[in-house]
């Protein structure tokens, strides 16, 4: 039996980090769509429904700040994990209301590294596992 992939939403205004971290991402066997304003993550949070949400928190048109807060109050998407990519905050993560903050620059190795620590395995639930 093929194991799922785990789908992650990667919402960033620099399409440099954006490429970077999905092509990385993808080739770790993940699922990864993006976004480039809060608006647009937001209305693909409410639509695709990803296990996993990457934000920067400096966002146009909505920030991650108002993102996290929407996604988070919505009955829809409050399941869904978010961690905040800034390198603008001294906020910490339950302030913002997040499972995890990190700082850019970020090297993909410790964004990987997160990742498995927020969000399973795709064949954890299969397997009984965390």
């Amino acid at each position: 039996m093929a194991k799922a992939q785990k789908h992650i939403l990667y919402v960033d205004d620099s399409a440099e980090d954006r490429q970077m971290y999905s092509h990385y991402l993808t080739g770790k066997g993940y699922r990864v769509s993006t976004a480039e304003s809060g608006t647009a993550g937001l209305e693909k949070a409410f639509h695709q429904q990803p296990d996993l949400v990457l934000m920067d928190l400096w966002l146009p048109e909505l920030g991650g700040w108002q993102v996290c807060q929407c996604l988070k109050t919505d009955t829809r998407t409050k399941h869904i994990p978010v961690v905040i990519i800034t390198g603008h905050s001294p906020l910490r993560p339950e302030v913002v209301g997040c499972e995890a903050m990190l700082t850019k620059p970020l090297s993909p190795e410790r964004l990987l590294a997160e990742i498995v620590r927020v969000l399973p395995p795709a064949d954890a639930a299969a397997t009984g596992t965390n």
